[in-house]
């Protein structure tokens, strides 16, 4: 329902949530990211089955790239998520990122609500790794993790994307077999570039670790650090402080999304669309002045006459 894009199926959501907002933000939120080929699936796969397995329930929002034809998710992540697409105390939701910057869904944060208020006392959220915009997914989770490989190149090309500065933790993934040594030495780059960046809070450095998903050598180590950072968050109050201030930039995220929204679907406006667009492609209006003929339309704004 909440990713429906009917009216009446969006004034229902808006309504669940809302019923639904008391018991959520108990779950443990956690952001995964990395470049495509990084591990993520199988990070999480083998992350959650090992959560299970301490009785823990865990949801997976997986945001997977769009159909081009359908604008559909392609699934693949489900797939690869073998054994927690099959697990009772698992949930894996494949949505599509249908454009949506951020490398998150538009419902993503809806959607960890209702996981919340359904008893997931975690939940994963997988990023489809399109690099600097990604940054979206860290105001929306508690722990930001990215996921990086052995031997990928200078640490500091890292650090010039922005999902690097919000890392929780830097995790080095495929530390086996013969990668062991390239892991641990990519680890002990990452550490001695994090130290020109101000960590993201007084309270925690965001640790670097080496992990192997294949073979689940790490993993205990990895989801320690993440129930580490939130007891240090939670002790002074700084967990509940992001969290506030992760609402209102929802809040405006959702404000920004409605806007955009009803540019598509007044009828009156996508038929005033593409004379606007011709006249700033011919040079005859300026794009300012079009973006507020925009608003204008949109209701929010005065009337800006001109003559093309």
């Amino acid at each position: 329902m909440i990713e429906s894009k009917r009216e009446d199926h969006r004034k229902l959501a808006l309504a669940l949530v809302q019923e639904i907002l008391p018991h959520t933000g108990k779950a443990i939120r956690v952001g995964i990211t990395g470049a495509p080929g990084v591990g993520k699936s199988l990070t999480i796969d083998t992350l959650g089955t090992q959560l299970t397995a301490q009785g823990r329930k865990v949801a997976v929002l997986a945001v997977d790239p769009s159909s081009v034809r359908t604008g559909g998710a392609i699934l693949g992540d489900k797939t690869r998520m073998v054994r927690l697409a099959n697990d009772p105390n698992a949930f894996v939701r494949p949505s599509p990122a249908a454009g949506t910057l951020g490398g998150v869904a538009a419902n993503t944060r809806e959607a960890m609500l209702i996981c919340e208020a359904a008893g997931f006392d975690v939940v994963l959220v997988e990023t489809v790794g399109i690099g600097q915009s990604e940054t979206a997914v860290a105001d929306m989770t508690n722990f930001f993790l990215v996921l990086v490989l052995p031997g990928a190149g200078d640490q500091l090309q890292g650090l010039k994307k922005g999902v690097v500065e919000l890392a929780d933790m830097i995790a080095v993934n495929k530390a086996d077999g013969d990668n062991v040594k390239a892991a641990t030495a990519a680890a002990a780059e990452y550490r001695a570039a994090l130290q020109i960046l101000s960590p993201r809070s007084a309270n925690w450095l965001p640790p670097v670790i080496t992990y192997s998903a294949l073979t689940g050598s790490g993993i205990a180590e990895l989801w320690a650090q993440v129930v580490l950072h939130r007891e240090r968050l939670s002790a002074d109050g700084e967990l509940a402080a992001r969290r506030r201030e992760q609402q209102i930039k929802w809040m405006w995220a959702m404000v920004e999304q409605r806007l955009f929204g009803r540019l598509h679907s007044s009828a009156a406006i996508k038929a005033k669309l593409p004379e606007i667009e011709t006249a700033v492609a011919k040079g005859e209006l300026s794009p300012a002045l079009a973006a507020a003929e925009i608003i204008a339309m949109i209701g929010l704004g005065g009337s800006t006459s001109h003559n093309r």
